[in-house]
């Protein structure tokens, strides 16, 4: 019996050569929203090494919904077109499919890089800007600035900046978009009631608080074609003790995204709060994974410290998940695909100007440079 991890899989029409993806990982070297040619590396590397999906790091809505002044955003015609580079590269060179993460940061925008200490940058530092929140409730007491709580007029504009980002992918060739509802980002912050402390339509009860997110939702459904794909990335629980979210509400939510034609769910965790206390561990989060495939019958990915071959293969094996999202494995092995092949007897896609470091051809004389007789 062949491999889980090296099968293909649908997600709407598009086809995954298998069911290894490369997780969004924030880069921070974006130049006003602009991607770069660090961006093109970054990418460019995974999308000639085998894996089936490559989804970008977060990209801002807006540039106040950035995480830091070196995130990418997709709200310019100058955004389209340094991403359309990249998008044309990999499909030039690579076999992997390209995918897009959208997401807005609300109260977490407006950091530092993390190399510069990721403190939160205020409105009055030319380098940052004001932040909007579901609720007017800074992230942590030390050093964060009050968010605006968001007004109809606000919530608006974010659902339209979601909208025009969306076609904004569309036309640079993307054929996967992942909606970031995960993280303490701000969909998240709407999500959960830690953060969200409204009394109106999109606070209180769960029912209300998944309204803005659902309506992100339904927006860039309407927008995105029908036979690309579209998911959501969201944290399944806050890990913090006292009433917050949790995998009960997130499986609701999971129920909802459903009914809306969701094609995955790509489940992570934490992230919304400072007192979040979360066990870590290889495979930590896929019981979150399992929990909300089981219950809605969704594919979903699993992330967390998943490193191993064999380990992601048992994973998918074991109905876990339906695909596997590496980050910090891939920026150490970004080979990995081409290693878990051959450690599960399986076959990964090469660009033809590295076939001869496949197995088949390891040993092989090199085109141009054969032999000499008698001489090793």
């Amino acid at each position: 019996m062949g491999s889980h991890l090296f099968s293909t899989i649908m997600l709407a029409d598009i086809e995954l050569g298998n069911r290894i993806i490369v997780a969004p990982m924030c880069q921070y070297s974006a130049n006003e929203g602009n991607a770069a040619d660090w961006h093109l590396m970054h990418l460019g590397q995974f999308a000639v090494s085998g894996v089936g999906l490559i989804i970008t790091e977060v990209v801002g809505v807006e540039m106040n919904g950035r995480i830091t002044p070196g995130c990418l955003s997709l709200c310019s015609d100058q955004h389209e077109a340094s991403l359309k580079r990249i998008v044309d590269f990999c499909y030039g060179f690579g076999n992997a499919k390209m995918g897009i993460q959208l997401g807005h940061a609300g109260r977490k925008a407006s950091t530092d890089l993390p190399w510069s200490g990721g403190k939160p940058i205020t409105a009055s530092d030319p380098r940052g800007w004001l932040t909007e929140a579901p609720s007017s409730m800074p992230y942590a007491s030390e050093g964060w600035e009050a968010p605006t709580a968001l007004d109809e007029a606000g919530l608006a504009r974010i659902r339209q900046a979601f909208v025009d980002s969306t076609i904004r992918a569309d036309r640079v060739g993307f054929e996967v978009l992942e909606l970031h509802a995960a993280h303490g980002y701000l969909l998240h912050q709407f999500l959960s009631p830690l953060s969200n402390l409204r009394s109106d339509q999109y606070g209180g009860s769960l029912e209300n608080r998944m309204r803005f997110p659902l309506q992100v939702f339904d927006a860039i459904a309407s927008v995105w074609p029908k036979y690309k794909a579209l998911g959501v990335r969201f944290s399944a629980t806050d890990w913090v003790e006292r009433s917050s979210w949790d995998l009960k509400e997130s499986t609701q939510f999971s129920f909802e995204l459903k009914k809306r034609g969701c094609n995955f769910i790509d489940v992570s965790s934490g992230g919304n709060s400072p007192d979040q206390k979360i066990d870590v561990g290889p495979g930590y989060q896929t019981g979150f994974a399992a929990e909300i495939r089981r219950e809605t019958g969704l594919p979903t990915m699993a992330v967390g410290q998943i490193t191993e071959p064999k380990q992601a293969e048992a994973v998918l094996r074991s109905g876990q998940a339906d695909m596997v999202s590496l980050a910090r494995g891939m920026l150490h092995n970004p080979r990995w695909a081409w290693h878990a092949a051959e450690a599960l007897n399986e076959e990964a896609a090469y660009a033809p100007q590295y076939m001869r470091s496949s197995k088949a051809m390891r040993g092989l004389p090199i085109p141009g440079n054969p032999p000499v007789p008698g001489k090793k």
